[in-house]
Protein backbone atom coordinates (compact mmCIF):
# COMPACT_ATOMS: atom_id res chain seq x y z
CA UNK A 1 0.00 0.00 0.00
CA UNK A 2 1.42 3.52 -1.15
CA UNK A 3 1.41 5.83 2.01
CA UNK A 4 1.94 9.63 2.15
CA UNK A 5 2.49 12.78 4.15
CA UNK A 6 -1.63 12.55 5.51
CA UNK A 7 -3.61 14.34 8.51
CA UNK A 8 -4.52 12.58 10.84
CA UNK A 9 -8.81 12.01 10.70
CA UNK A 10 -8.87 12.51 14.48
CA UNK A 11 -6.47 15.21 16.01
CA UNK A 12 -6.55 17.12 12.29
CA UNK A 13 -2.49 16.88 12.94
CA UNK A 14 -0.05 15.85 10.26
CA UNK A 15 1.25 12.98 11.06
CA UNK A 16 4.39 10.50 10.14
CA UNK A 17 4.25 9.31 6.94
CA UNK A 18 4.97 5.91 7.55
CA UNK A 19 1.58 5.55 9.06
CA UNK A 20 -1.07 3.04 7.79
CA UNK A 21 -4.17 5.20 7.32
CA UNK A 22 -7.18 2.85 7.22
CA UNK A 23 -6.13 0.31 8.98
CA UNK A 24 -5.75 -0.05 13.10
CA UNK A 25 -5.94 -1.91 16.13
CA UNK A 26 -7.94 -2.20 19.24
CA UNK A 27 -6.63 -4.10 22.52
CA UNK A 28 -8.97 -5.73 24.98
CA UNK A 29 -7.65 -5.98 28.02
CA UNK A 30 -9.37 -7.89 30.55
CA UNK A 31 -8.24 -7.96 34.14
CA UNK A 32 -8.94 -9.91 37.21
CA UNK A 33 -8.61 -9.06 40.69
CA UNK A 34 -10.48 -9.47 44.13
CA UNK A 35 -13.15 -11.85 42.61
CA UNK A 36 -13.90 -9.22 40.01
CA UNK A 37 -13.74 -9.05 36.15
CA UNK A 38 -13.18 -5.72 34.61
CA UNK A 39 -11.85 -4.38 31.27
CA UNK A 40 -9.00 -1.56 30.54
CA UNK A 41 -10.24 1.95 28.65
CA UNK A 42 -8.40 4.88 27.87
CA UNK A 43 -10.20 8.10 27.87
CA UNK A 44 -8.83 10.42 24.60
CA UNK A 45 -6.76 13.20 24.95
CA UNK A 46 -7.59 15.04 21.85
CA UNK A 47 -8.93 14.38 18.68
CA UNK A 48 -12.44 14.25 17.61
CA UNK A 49 -13.36 11.83 20.25
CA UNK A 50 -11.25 14.23 23.10
CA UNK A 51 -12.59 13.55 26.52
CA UNK A 52 -14.42 9.87 25.50
CA UNK A 53 -13.62 6.49 26.47
CA UNK A 54 -12.39 3.54 24.20
CA UNK A 55 -9.95 0.69 23.78
CA UNK A 56 -6.83 1.22 24.07
CA UNK A 57 -5.46 1.27 20.10
CA UNK A 58 -4.45 3.34 17.30
CA UNK A 59 -2.23 3.45 13.86
CA UNK A 60 -0.13 1.11 12.66
CA UNK A 61 3.09 1.83 11.73
CA UNK A 62 4.18 0.79 7.83
CA UNK A 63 7.03 -0.72 8.65
CA UNK A 64 5.77 -2.66 11.76
CA UNK A 65 4.09 -5.77 12.23
CA UNK A 66 0.46 -5.62 13.32
CA UNK A 67 1.72 -7.97 16.75
CA UNK A 68 4.23 -5.18 17.14
CA UNK A 69 1.79 -2.17 16.66
CA UNK A 70 -0.54 -3.71 19.59
CA UNK A 71 2.14 -3.92 22.12
CA UNK A 72 3.38 -0.45 21.29
CA UNK A 73 0.36 1.34 21.18
CA UNK A 74 -0.61 -0.47 24.71
CA UNK A 75 2.69 0.42 26.41
CA UNK A 76 2.48 3.59 25.02
CA UNK A 77 -0.91 4.22 26.15
CA UNK A 78 -1.48 2.29 29.39
CA UNK A 79 2.41 1.24 30.37
CA UNK A 80 1.11 -2.12 30.15
CA UNK A 81 4.01 -4.08 28.63
CA UNK A 82 5.44 -8.01 28.28
CA UNK A 83 1.73 -9.26 27.72
CA UNK A 84 1.03 -11.91 25.67
CA UNK A 85 -1.75 -10.89 23.30
CA UNK A 86 -3.93 -12.95 21.12
CA UNK A 87 -5.30 -11.54 17.88
CA UNK A 88 -9.09 -11.85 17.59
CA UNK A 89 -9.89 -10.74 14.44
CA UNK A 90 -10.34 -7.95 11.94
CA UNK A 91 -13.69 -5.61 12.42
CA UNK A 92 -14.42 -3.60 9.61
CA UNK A 93 -17.90 -2.51 8.90
CA UNK A 94 -18.24 0.58 6.47
CA UNK A 95 -19.37 2.44 8.92
CA UNK A 96 -17.39 2.18 12.05
CA UNK A 97 -15.62 5.17 11.68
CA UNK A 98 -17.30 8.43 11.10
CA UNK A 99 -14.21 10.28 8.89
CA UNK A 100 -13.80 7.88 6.31
CA UNK A 101 -12.84 3.07 5.81
CA UNK A 102 -10.87 2.04 8.53
CA UNK A 103 -10.87 -1.47 9.49
CA UNK A 104 -9.03 -2.19 12.65
CA UNK A 105 -7.64 -5.29 14.24
CA UNK A 106 -8.27 -6.76 17.61
CA UNK A 107 -6.89 -8.43 20.26
CA UNK A 108 -6.90 -9.66 23.86
CA UNK A 109 -5.62 -10.57 27.21
CA UNK A 110 -6.62 -11.48 30.36
CA UNK A 111 -4.25 -10.44 32.75
CA UNK A 112 -3.84 -10.42 36.69
CA UNK A 113 -4.35 -6.50 37.64
CA UNK A 114 -2.17 -6.75 40.39
CA UNK A 115 0.55 -7.82 38.27
CA UNK A 116 0.55 -4.30 36.44
CA UNK A 117 0.60 -0.66 36.83
CA UNK A 118 -1.58 1.27 34.77
CA UNK A 119 -0.74 4.81 33.31
CA UNK A 120 -2.06 6.85 30.95
CA UNK A 121 0.21 8.14 27.95
CA UNK A 122 0.89 9.59 24.70
CA UNK A 123 -2.75 10.62 23.14
CA UNK A 124 -4.51 9.54 26.29
CA UNK A 125 -5.57 11.64 28.98
CA UNK A 126 -6.51 8.89 31.36
CA UNK A 127 -6.19 4.87 31.99
CA UNK A 128 -8.54 2.93 34.32
CA UNK A 129 -9.93 -0.36 34.89
CA UNK A 130 -14.29 -0.52 34.65
CA UNK A 131 -15.88 -3.50 36.18
CA UNK A 132 -17.77 -5.41 33.15
CA UNK A 133 -21.07 -4.32 34.44
CA UNK A 134 -20.02 -0.69 34.66
CA UNK A 135 -18.63 -0.10 30.95
CA UNK A 136 -19.88 3.17 29.29
CA UNK A 137 -20.41 4.24 25.91
CA UNK A 138 -17.31 3.71 24.38
CA UNK A 139 -16.13 5.42 20.77
CA UNK A 140 -16.62 3.83 17.37
CA UNK A 141 -18.04 0.15 17.58
CA UNK A 142 -15.98 -0.26 20.52
CA UNK A 143 -18.60 -1.81 22.83
CA UNK A 144 -19.45 -4.30 19.75
CA UNK A 145 -15.33 -5.66 19.78
CA UNK A 146 -15.83 -5.72 23.63
CA UNK A 147 -18.54 -8.09 23.55
CA UNK A 148 -17.11 -10.18 20.77
CA UNK A 149 -14.00 -10.58 22.65
CA UNK A 150 -16.15 -11.64 26.33
CA UNK A 151 -17.95 -13.87 24.34
CA UNK A 152 -14.81 -15.27 23.02
CA UNK A 153 -13.51 -15.66 26.61
CA UNK A 154 -16.44 -17.15 27.89
CA UNK A 155 -16.01 -19.77 25.32
CA UNK A 156 -12.55 -20.54 26.00
CA UNK A 157 -12.61 -20.94 29.65
CA UNK A 158 -15.48 -23.63 28.89
CA UNK A 159 -12.58 -25.46 26.65
CA UNK A 160 -9.35 -25.10 28.33
CA UNK A 161 -7.94 -23.93 31.82
CA UNK A 162 -7.64 -20.02 30.45
CA UNK A 163 -6.98 -17.74 33.37
CA UNK A 164 -6.79 -20.49 36.16
CA UNK A 165 -3.12 -18.63 36.72
CA UNK A 166 -4.98 -15.47 37.94
CA UNK A 167 -6.01 -17.01 41.07
CA UNK A 168 -3.23 -17.77 44.02
CA UNK A 169 -0.95 -20.81 44.22
CA UNK A 170 -2.90 -22.67 46.47
CA UNK A 171 -7.30 -21.52 46.46
CA UNK A 172 -10.37 -22.88 47.62
CA UNK A 173 -13.06 -24.56 44.93
CA UNK A 174 -14.88 -21.55 46.43
CA UNK A 175 -12.52 -19.30 45.00
CA UNK A 176 -12.11 -21.37 41.77
CA UNK A 177 -16.08 -21.27 41.19
CA UNK A 178 -16.34 -17.61 41.60
CA UNK A 179 -13.43 -17.07 38.69
CA UNK A 180 -15.84 -19.10 36.37
CA UNK A 181 -18.74 -16.92 37.43
CA UNK A 182 -17.16 -13.91 37.24
CA UNK A 183 -16.07 -14.59 33.60
CA UNK A 184 -19.37 -16.43 32.84
CA UNK A 185 -21.57 -14.23 34.02
CA UNK A 186 -23.54 -16.88 35.87
CA UNK A 187 -24.73 -18.23 38.89
CA UNK A 188 -23.80 -21.69 39.70
CA UNK A 189 -24.49 -24.74 42.06
CA UNK A 190 -21.74 -25.14 44.51
CA UNK A 191 -22.10 -28.74 44.96
CA UNK A 192 -22.40 -29.51 41.22
CA UNK A 193 -19.31 -27.20 40.35
CA UNK A 194 -17.57 -29.35 42.96
CA UNK A 195 -18.64 -32.60 41.53
CA UNK A 196 -17.74 -31.56 37.83
CA UNK A 197 -14.16 -29.89 38.53
CA UNK A 198 -13.24 -32.75 40.77
CA UNK A 199 -14.07 -35.05 38.33
CA UNK A 200 -11.36 -33.83 35.28
CA UNK A 201 -8.34 -34.96 37.90
CA UNK A 202 -6.99 -30.99 37.55
CA UNK A 203 -6.75 -29.95 41.17
CA UNK A 204 -4.43 -31.46 43.48
CA UNK A 205 -6.36 -31.50 47.49
CA UNK A 206 -3.39 -30.15 49.87
CA UNK A 207 -3.32 -30.93 53.11
CA UNK A 208 -4.17 -27.26 54.56
CA UNK A 209 -6.65 -25.41 54.99
CA UNK A 210 -7.70 -21.28 54.71
CA UNK A 211 -6.12 -19.51 57.79
CA UNK A 212 -7.48 -15.98 59.39
CA UNK A 213 -11.08 -16.52 58.18
CA UNK A 214 -13.62 -15.39 60.21
CA UNK A 215 -15.58 -18.78 58.43
CA UNK A 216 -15.00 -22.07 58.81
CA UNK A 217 -12.16 -22.46 56.94
CA UNK A 218 -12.10 -24.31 53.60
CA UNK A 219 -9.64 -26.52 52.05
CA UNK A 220 -7.04 -25.93 49.81
CA UNK A 221 -6.24 -26.91 46.14
CA UNK A 222 -3.54 -26.41 43.98
CA UNK A 223 -3.12 -27.40 39.92
CA UNK A 224 -1.99 -30.86 38.83
CA UNK A 225 0.69 -29.22 36.42
CA UNK A 226 1.06 -32.34 33.77
CA UNK A 227 -2.85 -32.28 33.87
CA UNK A 228 -3.02 -28.58 33.50
CA UNK A 229 -0.65 -28.54 30.38
CA UNK A 230 -2.42 -31.66 29.02
CA UNK A 231 -5.77 -29.88 28.95
CA UNK A 232 -4.57 -26.57 28.11
CA UNK A 233 -3.18 -28.22 24.24
CA UNK A 234 -6.03 -30.71 24.50
CA UNK A 235 -9.24 -28.98 25.70
CA UNK A 236 -12.19 -30.47 27.42
CA UNK A 237 -15.82 -29.45 27.38
CA UNK A 238 -16.97 -28.39 30.67
CA UNK A 239 -20.69 -27.37 30.44
CA UNK A 240 -21.95 -26.04 33.78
Amino acid sequence: MKVKKIIDKESGKVIERSVMNSITIDCVIFGFDKGSLEVLLVQHGEGIRKGEWGLPGGWIRERESIDNAAHRLLADLTGLDSIYLEQLKAFGEPDRFPLGRVITIGYFALIKKEDYDVRAGFTASDAKWYKIADIPKLIYDHNDILDYSLEHLRNRVRQAPVGFNLLPEKFTLFELMKLYEEILGVEMDKSNFRRKILRMKLLVELDEKQKDVSHRAAKLYEFDQKIYEKLTKKGFNFEF
